[in-house]
């Protein structure tokens, strides 16, 4: 995959645009591949374009790059209680945690245009790809079946914001594009799961990818995409059944890397971990957010969106016992001592050993008024500077192999065997069946990767379903946090009144007479009424009349 993903980034100079609104119906098939392409790309028209399948794949690349974007990967977290932005309003997540938005803010507008852009593209390929003369069969097909799954993927995302859309399963003209209502969601639904199976039916195993096609879609992507719509639409028997079908082997051979902290390092890549990356070259296709994320001492040019206290109190005693419970051992002088190793893996706190390159460790000053230097003064809290408002810095994702201003080759896992382990953990307990056995074979081996040793941490505990389902939801927070997916999770269990309501914190750095002298960053609203829903884009209801709105928009 990484050499055609080089292909695509060396030799395409444009890609197919496209969405249902204003700029709807533009297809643009401009490449400067000359290998490729055997006339001059001012000439390429529809009926002369599909002439072999390296053009195909170009248009199938387009399509790759269009199932998702480092900007909402990263900052959908702040949409949740895991993190915050402190300054600026960036992806829209400012604006929709503190509830001032209505149907004009351009997140909206754009979650829209580019799901819709992309799937006008798979629709243009499948439409086209039968006219390519002398194409092998076989490859054909698993094309198409490339195709299908982002279809699928494009018109999930939608759906998981918008509720009902318009379900677009082949390529509109312009006025249809204009006219065209809304698909009732079980529709929808349904096309997802159909365009799923069709596509498990006809990709290969991971364990069938030869090494230049690492990062390309696979049975193991198409049935773990599948147990995640499932997991949404709580058809807890149907997550159990596909979950089965990638733990057991007979679907590709899938596995936890051992070390937790080192999965997300860029020599870890396509590890047996990773089941859907989104893809990244260095060099000619990186995401540079880190550069806004990481300690300012260490490179990074200002805080934009930081961890919260609210997700640091969710990590456990190495115990496991959580910060509340008796006996826990929890000293709030010392918050990270004897905590889950996961946080050190993925949150940086005051006094934090920053380790880049293996050399010498810097120690991060977070809490104000303790730096030795004006290096580390960089770091310290202090309302209104370039620092984090909160007090914490990120460090998952970070890339030691970055170049100029922390732009990063790294694939971003979209979905990894972990979260197959946690949608099967979660379905069993619902269905009253988590016991030991399913215990064994997935909560204990993420505590045990991540470290855990005490038997407190690792044995099955004796608890009641209610008990155990908050168990498995913290431990769904705290494996995959910083992975903007905290927010789904929030919206599906219906307990976004509670986590997206109220005061964000930060470290205790603030003022002892209020909320124990946690620092108060911003105040979230949350109209469970109707923010469950995002309103349909004003601009596309201006464009089309057809377009209803969902309830308590205008």
């Amino acid at each position: 995959m990484v050499s055609d993903w080089i292909l695509l980034f060396k030799m395409m100079k444009n890609k197919i645009l496209n969405t249902i609104g204003m700029a709807a119906m533009v297809l643009v098939f401009l490449t400067g591949c000359k290998k490729l392409d055997l006339i001059p790309e001012d000439q390429f028209t529809d009926e002369n374009y599909w002439t072999s399948e390296g053009k195909a794949r170009s248009v199938l690349n387009t399509a790759y790059s269009q199932m998702a974007n480092s900007a909402t990967f990263f900052y959908n977290e702040a949409l949740s209680d895991n993190a915050v932005v402190g300054r600026g309003d960036a992806e829209g997540v400012a604006s929709i945690s503190r509830g001032t938005f209505d149907p004009s803010l351009v997140r909206f507008k754009e979650e829209w245009n580019e799901s819709y852009a992309g799937i006008k593209t798979t629709n243009i390929f499948l439409e086209n790809v039968d006219r390519v003369p002398n194409m092998n069969e076989d490859s054909k097909s698993r094309m198409k079946a490339e195709a299908r799954f982002i279809r699928a993927l494009k018109h999930f995302q939608l759906m998981t914001w918008f509720g009902d859309i318009p379900l677009v399963s082949q390529d509109l003209t312009l006025e249809e594009a204009r006219t065209i209502s809304r698909t009732p969601r079980a529709e929808v639904l349904s096309f997802i799961l159909s365009e799923l199976d069709a596509a498990a039916a006809d990709l290969p195993a991971n364990t069938e990818l030869s090494a230049n096609e690492r990062g390309m879609l696979t049975k193991g992507a198409a049935l773990a995409l599948k147990a995640r719509v499932l997991l949404y639409e709580g058809e807890w028997q149907q997550v159990v059944e596909v979950c089965e079908m990638l733990m057991n082997g007979s679907n590709g051979s899938y596995a936890l890397f051992p070390s937790y902290a080192d999965l997300f390092h860029p020599d870890n890549q396509y590890s047996p971990e990773d089941i859907l990356s989104l893809q990244y070259v260095p060099e000619l296709r990186t995401w540079g957010e880190f550069f806004d994320f990481a300690p300012i001492s260490v490179g990074s040019r200002l805080n934009a969106m930081a961890p919260t206290q609210e997700l640091i109190d969710s990590y456990l005693m190495t115990n496991g016992r959580t910060i509340e419970d008796e006996g826990s051992g929890y000293n709030e002088d010392n918050p990270y001592v004897n905590r889950d190793p996961r946080l050190t893996a993925t949150v940086v706190y005051h006094l934090y050993q920053w380790d880049a390159d293996g050399g010498t460790p810097r120690t991060i000053y977070t809490r104000p008024g303790t730096a030795p230097d004006d290096t580390g003064k960089l770091d310290e809290y202090s309302p209104g500077s370039s620092a984090s408002p909160t007090g914490y810095y990120w460090r998952k994702y970070y890339d030691p192999e970055h170049s100029s201003n922390m732009a990063s080759g790294l694939n971003l896992m979209l979905i990894r065997y972990a979260d197959i382990l946690l949608m099967y953990a979660e379905a069993k307990n619902e269905l009253g069946q988590l016991d030991e056995s399913v215990w064994n074979q997935t909560i204990r081996p993420l505590r045990e990767r991540a470290g855990f040793t005490d038997a407190g941490a690792l044995t099955f505990p004796s608890a009641g379903q209610s008990a155990l389902r908050e168990i498995v939801r913290n431990e769904r927070r705290v494996e995959l946090a910083l992975e903007g997916l905290r927010i789904f999770d929030i919206r599906r269990w219906r307990i976004a009144d509670e986590a997206l309501n109220g005061w964000v914190h930060g470290a205790r750095f603030g003022s002892p007479s209020d909320d124990g002298g946690y620092i108060r960053v911003v105040q979230r609203s949350f109209d469970e009424s109707k923010h469950y829903l995002w309103p349909v884009p004003r601009d596309e209801r201006n464009i089309n009349k057809n377009l209803s709105q969902n309830p308590g928009w205008n």
